[in-house]
């Protein structure tokens, strides 16, 4: 690698932290702000997933009609759309349904930059060292996150912070975070041009090759819905945590990540997707199991809401949030099985559009089980839908050998 092109990488590195911070400042904190400054209930909080995941599904209809602008401009443009609807909400309390308006805005700018982040972040990396640099960018990832953690937690423990004030400060902040991630993208532009040089328009890539990685890819959908909506409720509405609470696990699990990416990124070279593939498929089926049995005994009071049970929970909360970032074994799983570069893009987009579809449902399902049977059995749910995790990984081969073979 040149010393142009390690300057170029390193830029990205920068950018993976800016927008993280951006993230830090407001994505984990959506939960707390719909509780305190809107008073939603169980149902309500499923249903708010609605316009928050819907710019998932149709990110890839939006890649696809302005592809021919090149990754990284479109990365420039998703984050000014990011930062504009964090503006408002930062700004502004606006009622129930404008905040909803502003919530997809916002939404619509993270998810749009989501394929986009790794399929840059591959195209900058050494091919023979994609594990590794896809761990080092994780661990970045979760270094900033660990940074935002720690001051949004005295922010709000302090009371500078707080979701009862006119002014959401937390959310201004990261929308300024946004704006420096956008300015950065245009330095690096400068710099290396477009990443995807050929600018055909994005298509369906829908063949037999990717099945089993657009199968995880729908599976995570659910998967993740619950560990960003459910895993979190049970400690907002069932145990009465505060944002300080919440963020402060969320510290804890960026500063594991930290450690744990990198590693995870050299595990993924050393030993191979497929082995990694298992440890992913279990490490969410124990979760959710845990998850659920935990869930059950708080609704019937076989177990205090405080004390060891509390401290368990919270931990399961932090093992959750690092089994949920393992979702780069999977996308080096389809870049070694890939026919040909320009099929990566696309294929992301359209399994993260797969991925929004079933957590849009996952949502609105999720939140009528949860006052209508209990909270328990999302979790067992999602605890049994994770086996499929387990059989993809008994099935694929090792695309290692597979490339030895030919």
């Amino acid at each position: 690698m040149s010393d142009k092109q390690k300057r170029d990488l390193y830029l990205f590195f920068v950018i993976v932290v800016t927008v993280n911070l951006a993230l830090g400042f407001s994505d984990g904190l959506f939960s707390n702000y719909f509780k305190d400054a809107y008073s939603v209930n169980g149902f309500q909080r499923g249903l708010i997933e609605f316009p928050r995941e819907l710019p998932g599904v149709i990110v890839f209809f939006l890649v696809s009609a302005i592809s021919f602008l090149g990754d990284i401009t479109i990365a420039i443009i998703a984050q000014g759309i990011a930062a504009l609807g964090l503006f408002v909400l930062g700004f502004f309390t606006p009622s129930f349904g404008a905040m909803l308006v502003f919530l997809f805005i916002n939404s619509m700018g993270m998810h749009l930059y989501l394929p986009l982040r790794d399929s840059i972040g591959m195209a900058l990396s050494e091919p023979d060292m994609l594990g590794k640099r896809m761990g080092q960018i994780a661990g970045i990832r979760f270094a900033s996150l660990m940074v935002a953690g720690i001051a949004v937690f005295f922010l709000f423990r302090f009371g500078v912070f707080s979701f009862f004030t006119g002014t959401k400060w937390t959310f201004v902040v990261s929308a300024i975070f946004y704006v420096v991630t956008l300015l950065l993208l245009v330095k690096l532009k400068r710099d290396v041009g477009q990443v995807r040089r050929k600018r055909e328009k994005l298509r369906f890539v829908f063949c037999k090759e990717y099945k089993y990685y657009y199968l995880l890819a729908i599976v995570f959908g659910v998967q993740k819905q619950v560990m960003l909506v459910f895993g979190p409720w049970v400690l907002i509405e069932t145990l009465g945590q505060q944002v300080d609470t919440i963020v402060l696990l969320g510290i804890i699990a960026s500063t594991l990540g930290m450690f744990f990416m990198p590693q995870l990124g050299r595990w993924i070279d050393r030993f191979g997707v497929k082995k990694l593939l298992y440890v992913d498929a279990l490490s969410f089926i124990g979760v959710y199991l845990c998850y659920g049995i935990l869930a059950q005994s708080f609704n019937t009071g076989a177990l205090a809401k405080v004390g060891f049970p509390l401290l368990l929970t919270c931990a399961l909360f932090v093992v959750d949030r690092l089994s949920s970032q393992m979702g780069i074994i999977r996308t080096i799983y389809l870049k070694s099985i890939v026919r040909v570069d320009t099929d990566l893009t696309p294929t992301l987009s359209l399994a993260l559009m797969m991925d929004h579809v079933v957590s849009i449902l996952v949502g609105v399902m999720g939140g009528v089980a949860w006052v209508t049977f209990g909270s328990q059995y999302i979790f067992y749910a999602v605890a049994a839908l994770s086996l499929v995790n387990l059989a993809v990984a008994i099935i694929v081969k090792d695309p290692r050998k597979t490339q030895a073979l030919s």
